[in-house]
């Protein structure tokens, strides 16, 4: 039984719906999860630092790494470390901190992403396949009415 299943009617419908969202989240990276350890030999997290390094060629400090994750240091720093062994990422000095290091991909750490990036959109893609195009996109509408009206709400309860 899935978690919206056991709320009762009792509760309100958007109850129902929170939880039917998160396990439909739950089921979609659990497939993502499966998918990256047995075509991949990778880890969900490794995936998203090197998405993060993707995204800036020139590198990332390691604290940068760590907000945009929104993980601790020593968790970055694991998987960094596992990656430079790998060597799938790199470390360089920062010009004017020598305490300082900036993580990049390495060519054959880009290659990589890129073809684990292509396979994480089909398995996307395929957990969407239930639904049209217009479905899909009043759905993608509908939640960013839910986004836009909770945005307030979690700025002002994280400063409380």
């Amino acid at each position: 039984m899935d978690l919206e299943a056991r709320a009762h009617s009792e509760h309100p419908e958007e109850l129902r719906l929170w939880l039917r969202l998160l396990t439909c989240t739950q089921l979609v990276e659990k497939e993502v999860r499966n998918g990256l350890r047995e075509q991949f030999a990778t880890t969900l997290p490794r995936f998203d630092l090197m998405s993060q390094l993707e995204r800036s060629p020139d590198g990332l400090k390691m604290n940068e790494l760590s907000r945009r994750m929104m993980v601790t240091g020593g968790n970055v720093t694991g998987i960094t470390d596992q990656l430079v062994a790998e060597e799938l990422v790199e470390r360089v000095n920062v010009e004017g901190d020598r305490r300082a290091w900036r993580v990049r991909l390495t060519t054959r750490g880009r290659k990589l992403f890129h073809e684990m990036a292509q396979q994480h959109e089909a398995w996307i893609v395929e957990a969407f396949a239930g639904l049209n195009a217009k479905e899909i996109s009043q759905l993608h509408k509908l939640l960013g009415k839910v986004k836009q009206h909770t945005t307030p709400f979690t700025t002002t309860t994280e400063t409380a």
